[in-house]
Order: C-alpha cells, then structure tokens, then sequence
C-alpha cells in the first residue's frame, strides 16, 4: 500500500483537467475532454484509407501527433488492426521466433511434405503437430495460438473416448529455479479450431509445445500461422507461415 501510495503522489498529484487532441500529419483527427479521475476512455479510429491511399497526404507517411492542453496525466495507446492481402505469410518475428511442423505417430509415411512445402497426411492418421517457440527477452501473459486444419480433430488426452495417446519422444519439462518442475505453460486448451497454450511468464528461451489430431476429412486446406504473443501488448509477438495441408 506504501508503494501503490508513494506511486500516486508521483504521477497522479494533479487531478485531470484537459483536453486531448490528435492529428494524423495536417489531418486533425477528434480530440476529448478529461474532468477529473475516473476510469472513462475514448477511442478514435482512424480508416486506413488515410494511411495507403495517395489521395490523403500526397503518398507520404504523415506523422500522428498527440496533444494534451490542460493538467493531469494522459494515459494512450497507439494500435493497428489489420488483415493480410495475401493468404501466404511468411514467417514474422516481432518479438517471438515462431516455427510448426507436422510429424507421423504410427507410421513414418503418414506424414510427407513435397518440395513445394506442401503436406500430405493419409486419411485417418495420426499427426503430432510440434510447435518451437523462441522468447528473445523475458515474457509477460503469454499466449500461444496453433489453427488446426479444418480435416484434422485435435486428440483430447483428457477424455477418456480418446485412447492411448503415444509419449512425444522429445517432450521436456523445464525446471523454474528449485521450487518447481513442470511444462512451461500453465494451462491449455484443446478446442475444435485451434490449441492453445498460456503462461504468466517466460524467460528467454526456446519451448516446445505439441499435441496430436486425426486426419479426419480428405481435401486440401489453408492453415493460418501458429502465432505467440504478449496479450495485453499484442504488439510484441511473432508468427510462423502459412501452411498447406493435402489430406488424401
């Protein structure tokens, strides 16, 4: 309570009382009106015509310019949300190195992959897909976000209509000081579209994740990237690429 008091008084000694003001380049863009402590926002959205299109700004990058008239403290975040042109990602690393691949479990030729990266999975095998995830720096709120494709069901080892699930030959458990030995995510999610795996914190280094699915349903799918990110700044994550996945 010291701290959280000493804290208060450091930053927080004036009470709002101003107005904040945003322009992208000469463009002024909205502004609003603080009056004392309360946990109210305000988002502006800016489209993103005004950021490609030539017609605003000549084609130039225009800088975004925050202002705040008046006393008190302002508190802003600056996001971009976005979707790809392009089905075909490569991989990105803006923060987390992030790489998949899709191994056989019962017979090695179950699972091939052609010179164009394309994998072939036999119709009714077993895949365990194996995530490696590399953290440059230490890791807050981690999440780990793996899209199954759509002719592959994920084996849940936690029901009991699953089987015997074979042991992933290459699974670790990481040891955290003394006190404590055990995978590095601390709760998962096996769900119809995707996996998903979570950690508090992470210290810099590589971690593995895998799970098993059957290929279920013959066709030829798009699998959007395995992703890793910070969830409350999603700005510090990374991605793998895009795969094609042939069940046949």
């Amino acid at each position: 309570m010291l701290a959280l008091d000493t804290y208060f008084d450091t930053y927080e000694a004036q009470t709002p009382d101003f107005v904040a003001r945003i322009w992208l380049g000469d463009t002024y863009a909205g502004s609003h009106e603080f009056i004392g402590r309360t946990t109210d926002r305000d988002e502006t959205n800016i489209p993103m015509v005004y950021l490609v299109d030539d017609t605003f700004g000549g084609g130039e990058l225009q800088n975004l310019i925050l202002e705040k008239d008046g006393t008190g403290r302002l508190y802003y975040r600056l996001g971009l949300s976005y979707a790809p042109t392009d089905l075909k990602l490569d991989p990105l690393d803006m923060g987390f190195v992030v790489q998949r691949i899709y191994e056989a479990v019962d017979d090695p030729e179950d699972v091939t992959r052609d010179e164009d990266g394309v994998w072939h999975i036999k119709a009714g095998a077993r895949v365990r897909v194996r995530l490696t995830m590399v953290a440059d720096n230490r890791r807050y709120h981690v999440a780990l976000v793996d899209p199954l494709p759509a002719g592959l069901e994920i084996i849940n080892p936690a029901l009991a209509i699953s089987g015997s699930i074979p042991q992933d030959p290459n699974s670790s458990d990481y040891r955290y000081g003394w006190w404590w030995w055990g995978p590095w995510f601390e709760h998962q999610n096996m769900r119809d579209q995707r996996a998903e795996a979570f950690a508090s914190l992470l210290w810099e280094g590589v971690y593995n994740y895998s799970y098993v699915a059957r290929a279920t349903t013959p066709g030829t799918f798009v699998v959007p990237p395995a992703k890793a990110e910070e969830m409350y700044s999603p700005e510090v994550f990374g991605r793998s690429s895009t795969d094609w996945v042939v069940v046949e």
